[in-house]
């Protein structure tokens, strides 16, 4: 402090520097009440060295979980005194997308999937595909399926094997990819009373909420890891599915987890 190099320098009193800097002496003798928070800086520091996507009200959430009590406010200040301010790259987009008049949201769980594919590739630059299913209502993720490559009948390994887990859906939200116009999907969706939903040809925003999802994925999961062989993607990917699923907060439902929403009944197929 500079009241401390004038006393120092010319050697005198508190009183004699201060008037000479006009400074007030109430302000040099203040002692800060403020709690230490080098506890809560390295806790922020932990969530966000594993969790490098999060933003700071995510963090909160995970913090509230494990018994702090202060303010969003806190954490905020702290994130960004830390530097972990998230910088997205990719602009955002300027167009206003108009939903489909003729779809509904989802009110239950089971009652609309999406699904899509993600492109990614092994260490060795071998190409990876994965097949990403979530539940619009929950945000629960049934199955992540990592392949080097899928035809319409591995489609339906996925969603047979996911569906006796969870239960069949009344509707999945696909689009016009050449794995999910197959005639095997569609004997299989045919037989299971499940209704295919297709989007516009050029239209993603048909399908927001798995693009919202993948976006997630891909920032969370395959940008922040290597995958050494095809066991390994599978091993990751699956690790992350399961964080996704019972402990990530989502903020659409409250910085809840998904799993809280899901209905795991093992509900028959829905009636034809």
């Amino acid at each position: 402090m500079l009241v401390d190099a004038v006393r120092s320098g010319w050697q005198v009193s508190i009183r004699r520097a201060c008037d000479a800097l006009e400074f007030d002496r109430s302000t040099y003798h203040y002692k800060s009440r403020r709690s230490g928070q080098a506890a809560l800086e390295q806790k922020i520091k932990e969530i966000c060295h594993v969790r490098i996507r999060y933003g700071y009200r995510r963090v909160h959430v995970l913090l509230r979980r494990e018994g702090w009590r202060h303010g969003q406010n806190k954490t905020r200040r702290i994130y960004r005194e830390l530097g972990l301010q998230l910088r997205n790259k990719t602009p955002k987009r300027r167009v206003k997308a108009k939903l489909r008049d003729d779809r509904r949201p989802a009110t239950r769980s089971n009652e609309t999937w999406a699904m899509d594919f993600v492109h990614d590739q092994l260490a060795s630059g071998h190409k990876l595909r994965v097949l990403t299913i979530i539940d619009t209502f929950s945000r629960f993720s049934p199955a992540l399926a990592p392949r080097f490559t899928f035809r319409g009948t591995d489609v339906v390994e996925v969603l047979e094997r996911a569906c006796k887990e969870v239960g069949f859906p009344a509707t999945i939200r696909v689009d016009q990819g050449s794995e999910f116009v197959s005639r095997d999907l569609d004997l299989w969706a045919y037989q299971r009373g499940v209704t295919l939903d297709f989007s516009r040809p050029g239209k993603p925003t048909d399908n927001a909420f798995i693009e919202a999802f993948n976006g997630r994925f891909r920032a969370e999961c395959l940008n922040a890891h290597w995958f050494l062989s095809l066991a390994d993607a599978q091993h990751k990917v699956e690790t992350w599915r399961r964080y996704y699923n019972q402990e990530r907060p989502h903020g659409a439902i409250g910085n809840r987890p998904p799993i809280l929403l899901q209905t795991h009944v093992g509900a028959p197929s829905p009636p034809t």
